[in-house]
């Protein structure tokens, strides 16, 4: 049998601090969604400014991430390539922004972030996902 790691409530209230601190840092209104490793959300913080898509967006990043066990900007890159063809994936969240909590070189969650431009949304979810590596 075996074991893995989960997120806790511990740990997912960890996450979304570190990347609050992040967005708030640079004044970016932000949502942040924490996934466990099915993409199922199991934590969601929508700052004050942050239109309401962004909340569904993130959650959409965070379950892709999850589901590709990489950033959701592989899949952007993928499409802006050329491979148009990846559409029809069943990921509605193929956008910059969702990014692998990895421990123990398994990813075991995701943040997805989602409400100023793609780079910064990458910027804060990797911010969060970064709070559990010490």
């Amino acid at each position: 049998m075996l074991t893995k790691h989960v997120l806790g409530v511990a740990e997912i209230t960890q996450i979304l601090a570190a990347a609050r601190a992040e967005a708030e840092k640079n004044q970016w209104a932000v949502t942040i969604a924490v996934a466990d490793d099915g993409g199922h959300l199991l934590g969601l913080l929508r700052l004050d400014g942050c239109a309401p898509v962004g909340a569904y967006i993130a959650v959409e990043k965070a379950r892709t991430a999850a589901l590709g066990r990489r950033e959701s900007k592989v899949y952007e890159d993928m499409i802006n390539g050329g491979r148009t063809a990846f559409l029809s994936a069943p990921l509605s969240g193929s956008l910059e922004g969702g990014v692998p909590v990895i421990v123990d070189g398994q990813v075991i969650g995701t943040v997805g972030v989602s409400g100023v431009k793609a780079d910064q949304d990458a910027q804060v979810a990797k911010a969060g996902a970064a709070a559990l590596k010490g």
